[in-house]
């Protein structure tokens, strides 16, 4: 099987879209609503009935999720997972000198979420167009959230409260999140979680002995947290060889916010994230750590993320999709996807275009060959799932 060759106005229409998509400010912290609409718009061209769902994140924001459908309604079929938010750029340093101006140089696109993921994202919507409504004998689905980046809470309120992704869960296709690979398959990644402790003390001014330095608490819970860190390296317990690194790249940092050396702290605050696998969670590593907070009377507080995402190296999907690739073998991969809240869904692989070491960097950019290439790859997988 083999697609129709991408012609220059094809990618030259990609990338004019992908600029368009670039120039809405779509950080975590901010209101998809306005790229959610341009996305939608796009949808609705190329024949997509669409499911449009609000909710309000925790600083009071309006973000939205699109769950679209092109095709019967039907069993099987395939599934496009992404995401509309992009991470903060207030350290760009890239071509063009507006992070939220697509500039392309040398065969790039660069600009905020060019790579992660707005041109994945792209990459799908033009191969739909390349292929034919009246060839699809099973459905299309394009599903994209909000707030991937900041804890999943787009795909958490999907999967509660969307009767279009309950739709995805009864026809189960074969999924494709198209975050970054190079197009490689990866049939894994891992999960992630942590947690946050805050002491209390009072300002006062240095000179005097009025005040309660936070930081004295603080000091024997890092000494704890340092010593779970080195247990997770040590450990074998604590380890999975099927992923690189396999420990659970147990991460920490603190703070007292101090603003002046004549102020005695009188908050201070350390976190800890941590990366899950199938097998180990650390739960009982965080659990100790919530007891000695207790005893330090300090607050704990839990980090909500996700899951960690695992179906079987050998599983026809993932075998599938890697015939489609070229043949080369699946992978497993580190970060964090979307996919781990979508454990209802059997035949879930991560597969996009573009470079992860590109990802949130100050300079983020995309090839034209890797978006190229994108859309070969995924106009490659609609037939494969969605055409007799």
């Amino acid at each position: 099987m083999h697609a129709p060759p991408n012609s220059s106005a094809q990618v030259s229409a990609a990338t004019e879209l992908l600029g368009q998509l670039i120039a809405i400010d779509s950080v975590s912290s901010k209101t998809n609503v306005a790229i959610s609409n341009r996305i939608s718009e796009a949808l609705k061209s190329l024949d997509f009935e669409i499911e449009w769902s609000q909710y309000v994140d925790a600083r009071g924001v309006t973000k939205a999720n699109l769950v679209a459908r092109r095709g019967p309604a039907a069993v099987g079929g395939l599934a496009y997972f992404c995401h509309s938010d992009v991470v903060p750029a207030d350290d760009w340093t890239g071509r063009g000198g507006d992070p939220f101006s697509a500039s392309v140089t040398d065969n790039r696109v660069y600009g905020r979420g060019a790579c992660d993921m707005k041109g994945s994202l792209v990459a799908m919507l033009t191969a739909a167009q390349s292929v034919e409504v009246n060839s699809q004998s099973a459905p299309l689905w394009f599903v994209c959230t909000a707030d991937e980046e900041t804890g999943f809470a787009g795909a958490k309120h999907l999967v509660n409260h969307s009767s279009a992704y309950q739709d995805i869960v009864a026809a189960q296709p074969v999924g494709i999140i198209g975050e970054p690979t190079m197009l490689k398959v990866f049939h894994a990644h891992k999960g992630i979680t942590g947690f946050r402790v805050t002491s209390r003390g009072r300002a006062a001014h240095s000179s005097t002995s009025l005040g309660v330095n936070a930081n004295l608490a603080m000091v024997p819970m890092l000494s704890l947290i340092a010593e779970l860190e080195q247990r997770t390296r040590s450990d074998s317990r604590y380890h999975d060889l099927r992923f690189n690194p396999p420990t659970l790249s147990w991460n920490f940092g603190v703070s007292d916010r101090a603003t002046a050396i004549n102020i005695t702290p009188p908050r201070s605050e350390a976190w800890v994230s941590l990366r899950t696998m199938p097998e180990i969670d650390g739960e009982d590593l965080i659990e100790i750590a919530r007891q000695r907070a207790v005893e330090l009377n300090l607050d704990f507080q839990r980090i909500q993320g996700g899951g960690p995402l695992w179906v079987d190296a050998d599983a026809p999907c993932i075998r599938a999709m890697c015939e489609l690739t070229g043949g080369q073998p699946p992978q497993t991969v580190c970060y964090s996807t979307d996919g781990g809240q979508f454990t209802q869904l059997q035949q879930l692989l991560v597969c996009g275009p573009g470079n992860i070491d590109q990802a949130h960097t100050s300079e983020e950019w995309i090839s034209l060959e890797q978006l190229s290439l994108g859309i070969e790859l995924y106009s490659l997988a609609i037939r494969r799932w969605c055409c007799s």
